[in-house]
């Protein structure tokens, strides 16, 4: 992809070799301010390059204050940030938030320029021309799922709520960033709006890989989107940094059990695959009855087919036809969480 050079040597030692992603690293990083409240209180962690990780926990626990930190919006009174190894301390802070797509809740686009003007700001700030401007903002609203004939000249007001997050975040990958804020990026819009952008997002990322640390309050949201969730507390205190299915199927604390809530068996299923080790031989007189479901689905939709179908067992499948047995017994062992 092209991009133009930046004159800060850290910001482009940030990138990974492909230029498309980099770690992030918090290193005992806190946030006191003049009147003593501490937001955040010596937490650490690491976000692998082309990662997404969702960071969640009650009101006030500083997840908001963790994102700015990241980007130098609020500024740390304690610790390092890294960006791809670099303390971004040392970078101009200007410059750092060109290299770092960020998105918020409520868009925040201008609403007196249209999409196409709102998607090519930072290329425009950076000193792209038009020409090359034009070509980006083409093909990240493609990328997003707005036809830039139809879209680009619209204002954010002749736009839905969907749409208006859409633009965002076409906006927030204008320059090519390395790493990608979302601070509660789609608790705005209806539910039914929020899956569908919760499952464009999921493609989006599968294409564009950028490392990403997103805000929410939503434990769905967190469990459905996240490569590995951090369950903070107040202050900022880190409960548990794990996948989603560890921190659902074994808690780390009695805070990490109370804020997944009692039915965190049934969303742990949600991101447990069918996998080959969970299956017994299939016997020949079997695969005639019995219920099919497919080979690295969700355990979720497996335990869905076996109510439905009132089956005990059923055939798991691949394209090249049966591959075992899976029991209903086995699926509800896997949603009975440690305690």
């Amino acid at each position: 992809m092209d991009v133009t050079p930046d004159p800060e040597p850290v910001a482009d030692r940030a990138t990974d070799p492909d230029g498309g992603a980099a770690s992030i690293t918090l290193d005992g990083i806190g946030k006191r301010y003049p009147d003593g409240t501490e937001a955040v209180r010596d937490l650490s962690l690491e976000v692998k390059a082309g990662e997404l990780v969702v960071l969640i926990g009650p009101s006030g626990c500083g997840k908001s204050t963790v994102l700015r930190m990241i980007n130098r919006l609020v500024e740390p009174t304690s610790g390092r940030v890294l960006l791809g190894g670099d303390d971004v301390t040392r970078v101009d802070p200007v410059t750092l938030r060109r290299r770092i797509g960020y998105v918020i809740q409520n868009v925040g686009l201008f609403p007196h320029q249209t999409v196409r003007a709102n998607v090519g700001t930072v290329p425009r700030l950076l000193g792209w021309s038009k020409e090359r401007s034009r070509r980006r903002v083409d093909e990240l609203l493609d990328l997003v799922g707005l036809d830039p004939a139809q879209f680009g000249r619209r204002y954010p007001h002749e736009l839905s709520g969907g749409q208006r997050q859409r633009v965002g975040v076409a906006r927030a990958l204008a320059a090519d960033p390395v790493v990608l804020l979302m601070d509660e990026p789609f608790s705005a819009v209806d539910p039914i709006v929020r899956t569908r952008l919760q499952e464009e997002f999921l493609r989006l990322q599968a294409e564009v890989r950028k490392t990403i640390v997103l805000v929410t309050h939503d434990l769905d949201e967190a469990v459905r989107l996240g490569d590995r969730i951090a369950v903070l507390s107040e202050g900022g205190r880190l409960e548990q940094y794990d996948t989603p299915a560890a921190v659902l199927g074994a808690p780390a604390s009695d805070f990490v059990r109370d804020f997944v809530g009692a039915d965190r068996g049934i969303r742990r299923l949600a991101v447990t695959p069918v996998t080959r080790d969970t299956l017994r031989p299939l016997a020949d007189a079997e695969a005639a009855d019995l219920p099919r479901i497919r080979l690295g689905g969700s355990a979720y939709d497996a335990l869905a087919v076996l109510l439905i179908s009132h089956a005990d067992r059923a055939v798991v499948v691949d394209d090249d036809g049966p591959v075992g047995v899976l029991s209903r017994q086995h699926l509800l062992d896997l949603g009975r969480p440690e305690r």
